[in-house]
């Protein structure tokens, strides 16, 4: 995990387009690696136990009714499985090097614009990475795992990068959008918090 300073001297290849804009533009925050996030599915062996859940649901004629059941269970192994001391030691370490360990701060996947809240963060972090798992829980929405199946007749998804700033969600702010000449700009309180498109 690195904060954005240290993600900005890497390749863009390596930690995306968004977080090489935030970057260049002067916000702060933290950079949660997709090796993180699929450190996480296999040390619990959540994708074999998400492939058993999901075993009776036929992508040519889906029962929206289990699936939707099924998803919340699926968005509640993701929230409540533990990560590995070892794991949760580096992002509290990670938390606190880019300054996010007290106050509000929120989680969102790079390029989009949903994200997760953790109000009043205190050391070391607990809430912020509480609102990680929810983000990472978020992609077995109904919705989203009914959009894989129709697209990839599938419910697989690929870890992603995940990015963490200060404050609450950012809010589109068009003049400096048009500024950077970027369709969508992002502001809170506390500043620039995305570039997503």
């Amino acid at each position: 995990m690195l904060t954005f300073a240290e993600a900005a001297r890497r390749p863009e290849s390596e930690v995306g387009a968004e977080l090489a804009r935030l970057a260049a533009h002067g916000a702060q925050g933290m950079f949660v690696p997709a090796a993180f996030e699929e450190a996480y599915y296999l040390n619990f062996n959540l994708p074999e136990q998400l492939r058993r859940l999901f075993s009776g649901i036929n992508p040519a004629r889906i029962d929206e009714d289990a699936l939707e059941g099924l998803c919340g269970q699926a968005q509640q192994l993701v929230r409540t499985s533990v990560l590995m001391d070892d794991a949760v030691q580096l992002f509290y370490r990670a938390l606190g090097n880019a300054g996010l360990n007290t106050g509000t701060v929120h989680a969102r996947r790079p390029g989009t614009r949903h994200a997760e809240e953790a109000q009043r963060v205190i050391p070391p972090g607990t809430a912020a990475l509480h609102a990680v798992k929810r983000l990472w829980a978020r992609d077995w929405s109904f919705e989203q795992v009914l959009a894989r199946l129709d697209d990839t007749g599938g419910i697989g998804i690929e870890a992603r990068p995940t990015l963490l700033l200060a404050g609450p969600p950012g809010q589109p702010d068009a003049a400096l959008a048009r500024e950077y000449g970027v369709r969508t700009a992002l502001v809170n309180p506390t500043g620039l918090v995305g570039l997503p498109e």
